[in-house]
């Protein structure tokens, strides 16, 4: 059986196991929280080195990635490079592929018809994949970057204005401390929301699940989410905010879904290749074979 754990920063309340079959490869898969604690976040990855099949990196990232230039997070890419023997992944891979086909599918299917909807993107460097299709796709999109990334209450409208800003803050920005622009461990589950008027203007929010709840009003009526973690809590609460429905990335496993870290490994792993190996025609002839779909959850009677 291949194993597949994704470590991640935020709390060990979201701690999953599942085992599943996928093309004739029998999967353990588990996401292990670390509740913040950077000093067991990295001894976990020296830990498993080496008795494991892949590792995801949760509740944090790697890259971030602008057009066609890449960052490291500094202190994240050290702890990662502990792992001499088992490839770790942070979901890069299928942000540029699946993320980005997940947009055209939806709006080639007339699930969301991009055209005409107005889109709220929480972090257009952590989802790129997806910054770059709703680009092409939707005229009319507020990459919000400077809002929930930095706290400026400025609307992003153009992709083109998200890469000038990440040339110039993203190589100062990888180099300080994850934890100032990303919450870990119990922060995760602690809404502070904020630019409510940013959540009104739109009908479809993407993102991040944690950037989306945190900085959520109390009430999206509605609205759309297209999103990639699913916990049955966040189910819960988009319901009790009015969200029609929700749209996720990644396939459902046990009612719930994994990030697109955990999803990446189980490519990795499928494949026996390290991720630096792995181009893009890897990721989509592998998600062809796998025929992975958005998932559609509407959570409105109404809808």
């Amino acid at each position: 059986m291949k194993r597949v754990v994704s470590i991640s920063l935020g709390s060990s309340k979201g701690n999953k196991e599942h085992e599943v079959e996928i093309l004739g490869e029998q999967f353990r898969i588990e996401r292990i929280g670390t509740d913040g604690d950077m000093d067991k976040f990295s001894a976990m990855f020296r830990e498993l080195d080496g008795k494991v099949d892949a590792i995801g990196v949760g509740g944090a990232d790697i890259y971030l990635v602008i057009g066609e230039k890449r960052y490291a997070f500094r202190q994240i890419q050290k702890i990662a490079r502990q792992c001499k023997q088992t490839p770790v992944v942070d979901g890069s891979g299928l942000k540029h592929t699946l993320e980005r086909k997940t947009i055209y599918a939806l709006n080639e299917e007339g699930t969301v018809r991009f055209n005409d909807e107005k889109v709220l993107l929480v972090s257009a460097v952590d989802r790129y994949g997806m910054a770059q299709a709703l680009s092409e796709l939707c005229p009319n999109v507020v990459y919000g970057d400077l809002m929930f990334g930095i706290g400026l209450p400025l609307r992003v409208r153009r992709y083109s204005t998200v890469k000038l800003i990440g040339a110039l803050s993203l190589p100062i920005i990888t180099k300080l401390p994850f934890k100032w622009f990303y919450p870990t461990g119990e922060k995760q589950d602690k809404r502070t929301p904020k630019f409510k008027w940013a959540f009104d203007e739109a009908t479809v929010i993407a993102g991040d699940t944690h950037f989306v709840k945190r900085y959520a009003p109390d009430k999206m009526y509605g609205k759309t989410i297209i999103t990639q973690t699913l916990r049955k809590h966040t189910i819960d609460f988009f319901r009790s905010a009015g969200v029609s429905r929700i749209i996720t990335t990644t396939p459902v496993m046990g009612g719930e879904t994994f990030a697109t870290n955990v999803m990446e490994g189980v490519v990795v792993a499928l494949l026996g290749k390290r991720p630096e190996q792995l181009t893009e025609k890897d990721y989509l002839d592998t998600l062809a074979k796998l025929n992975w779909h958005p998932n559609v959850l509407k959570i409105q009677e109404t809808v």
